[in-house]
């Protein structure tokens, strides 16, 4: 017999906060001749983005390099601005947790630099997560068991009471590796419909919602 699930753990980027809209990374690109998606190439994906999300620099340091690798010089402050200026919250998302609480324990798993927490208060949904492991305050990223290790100790719960929801498909993996259920997200997933599979069931939503 399954166990039951009693904690759903998130991911951040590219799950509760997308980027909506690339215009403002795009116009980036053609400037600056990169090709489709070599901002987000720039600033996460690459070898400093990755040691930033590992916690070896802070923010300032991969922002700094992001400038002198890409030669913005005294566009950098505008390049910032506009990488980030399509994010948007899935509110639907944010209503969905609201009523996973407090019938199950909600989490973060997130591979993100130390403004995490930061990023999350400003948002204002710090407030919806029992626990937060982000990859910078770990020192490892997922798909590394332990980082999953981590957040099953800090919830209490062993890896079959839990259900991970991310958008790539190396870091459900790795959830499901260390025992945990697993969802794969995309945009257009029913996600409420699919944690019924598992026997997660959300509070109603509020009359009206």
């Amino acid at each position: 017999m399954n166990s039951p699930i009693r904690a759903v753990i998130f991911d951040i980027g590219g799950v509760l906060l997308y980027t909506l809209d690339q215009s403002g990374r795009q116009r980036w690109e053609a400037r600056l001749g990169l090709p489709a998606g070599g901002a987000e190439a720039t600033v996460l994906n690459s070898e400093m983005g990755h040691r930033a999300q590992r916690g070896e620099i802070d923010d300032e340091a991969l922002w700094a390099w992001v400038g002198e690798h890409l030669a913005l010089g005294d566009d950098l402050a505008a390049f910032r601005r506009d990488f980030w200026s399509g994010d948007r919250v899935d509110t639907r998302l944010v209503d969905l947790i609201r009523r996973l609480r407090p019938g199950y324990q909600t989490a973060v798993i997130s591979n993100a630099g130390h403004t995490l927490r930061g990023t999350l208060a400003r948002y204002g949904l710090l407030d919806l997560f029992d626990v937060v492991v982000g990859s910078a305050y770990e020192g490892l990223m997922k798909p590394h068991p332990a980082i999953y290790e981590r957040a099953l100790l800090r919830l209490g719960r062993p890896a079959a009471e839990t259900i991970f929801i991310d958008d790539a498909p190396a870091n459900v993996a790795g959830a499901l590796a260390v025992g945990m259920n697993a969802i794969r997200f995309t945009p257009d997933l029913d996600l409420e419909a699919e944690l019924r599979h598992y026997g997660v069931v959300p509070a109603p939503a509020a009359p009206g919602a």
